[in-house]
């Protein structure tokens, strides 16, 4: 029987709800001090140990995780192909789709939506599925004020079988491209995946910062992986494509993922935290009034009245741990799916987003000289201002504007070379960190060719 990790140890947070995953740690961090793993065996021909996954997951929607751990292999019966793909399947496997593309993949952070146990027949369903998922997430804050930050991708994987293995019963068995499957470690709702394979797939898309991966399935379950892949995004997210609460799941991954955020349940049997101070921003070793006096962790946001309910403080409880760690709010996202983001979570949200994506876009090159009646587009997010000058002195007119002209700007035909400036900056109420609000303005010059 293969050995359960003892629930104490170091971890790094590696994502999740629906079945979340969580990566062992190796070395100690400052972040986490707990009981070392058990010492390796003596014995001399001892043999390697199966690689694995530690995973948390959600055993229905709204309720509270638990961990176990999880090969990192699919099961052979799961991971068995029953027959190869036709000519006609394997030409459209693969294919990638810009399904919302608000600028450049570089100014922009990449979503990536690949599904699974969709056949060649099926990708319609697959792409109406992805859309119907992503409205869901985008409708989350802080995803819902920075839609503009995002561009969204479709690959198609083409399975030869539709469905899911492990639905609607356990020996269920379906020839998938991603090899997805319910009752991952006899746990009915962790919908686990190939991840290598997923990575073949992602690799497709540009510069994919986030990937998600659609199981064609009304069975409520998911799973999220923290990792950072030879592709470059930080995490995978499995989901049921139709089941209406699987959305959270991906959520909830990504509050790990692009906001480095600590889960903030908490098992009885941990005990007090003794460790260092985490180095998440929704975990604390301090108080209130501490963290006031300090002027550390979420101090900016104390006392204030925060999106997922009740007034901003230090909350017992967090890590997995009941005493010792201290937790924003009572019960955001990152404790309870379905719930908001904490107004220090948002915050950290949103830094997560500016790390792969500008508060300014443009498709039109600065490379470049353009025209005086060429059109220069800009997007910015709905909190931001814009202001456009030319030769350095702003055209007060064309503030809050997305599209101009150097003509209309008043750039003039003298013969001249002149130079158009748009200047965005983020004034959201969500940033209260000084140094965040500084990364929160962006410029870009186009030269005016002279005529």
């Amino acid at each position: 029987m293969r050995r359960r990790l003892p629930r104490r140890f170091s971890i790094r947070t590696a994502a999740v709800a629906g079945g979340f995953v969580l990566t062992a740690a190796l070395a100690a961090t400052a972040s986490a001090t707990t009981d070392p793993p058990p010492p390796p065996s003596s014995a001399a021909a001892a043999p390697v140990a199966e690689r694995t996954h530690e995973v948390e997951y959600f055993t229905r929607p709204g309720s509270h995780p638990r961990h176990t751990e999880v090969p990192a292999a699919t099961p052979d019966r799961i991971a068995r192909a029953d027959r190869a793909l036709s000519a006609s399947e394997a030409a459209a496997d693969g294919d990638v789709s810009a399904v919302i593309q608000t600028g450049p993949v570089a100014d922009k952070l990449d979503v990536v939506f690949i599904g699974d146990g969709y056949t060649s027949a099926q990708q319609g369903d697959f792409h109406a599925d992805l859309r119907s998922k992503w409205e869901q997430m985008s409708a989350v804050e802080p995803y819902a004020s920075y839609k503009e930050l995002f561009n969204v991708w479709s690959v198609d994987a083409v399975s030869n079988q539709s469905g899911v293995s492990g639905d609607p019963g356990k020996d269920v068995v379906k020839d998938t491209a991603l090899k997805s499957y319910f009752w991952c470690d006899d746990i009915e709702r962790l919908l686990c995946v190939d991840t290598a394979k997923v990575e073949s797939y992602a690799a497709k898309a540009p510069d994919a910062d986030l990937v998600v991966v659609l199981s064609n399935s009304t069975k409520y379950g998911g799973a999220g992986y923290t990792l950072t892949s030879q592709v470059g995004y930080d995490g995978i997210a499995t989901a049921s494509s139709d089941h209406a609460d699987s959305d959270q799941v991906a959520v909830h991954e990504t509050g790990h993922s692009l906001g480095k955020l600590a889960d903030e349940y908490f098992y009885d049997d941990y005990g007090t935290y003794t460790g260092a101070e985490p180095g998440e921003s929704n975990a604390t070793k301090l108080t209130a009034a501490q963290m006031t006096s300090q002027q550390k962790k979420w101090y900016r946001w104390i006392g204030q009245t925060s999106p997922d309910g009740g007034t901003v403080g230090a909350y017992e409880g967090g890590r997995y741990y009941p005493k010792g760690i201290n937790r924003p709010t009572e019960n955001s996202i990152m404790r309870t799916l379905g719930r908001e983001f904490s107004s220090p979570g948002r915050e950290a949200m949103i830094a997560g987003f500016y790390q792969h994506a500008s508060v300014l876009a443009s498709t039109t090159g600065t490379g470049t000289a353009v025209k005086r009646d060429a059109t220069i587009k800009v997007t910015f997010p709905a909190s931001a201002s814009i202001t456009w000058s030319v030769d350095g002195t702003e055209v007060t007119a064309a503030r809050g504007k997305s599209s101009v002209t150097p003509a209309s700007l008043g750039v003039a035909a003298d013969g001249s070379a002149h130079t158009i400036t748009a200047k965005a900056t983020d004034n959201t109420k969500a940033v209260k960190d000084p140094a965040l609000q500084k990364k929160l303005t962006a410029s870009r010059t186009w030269k005016v060719a002279a005529s």
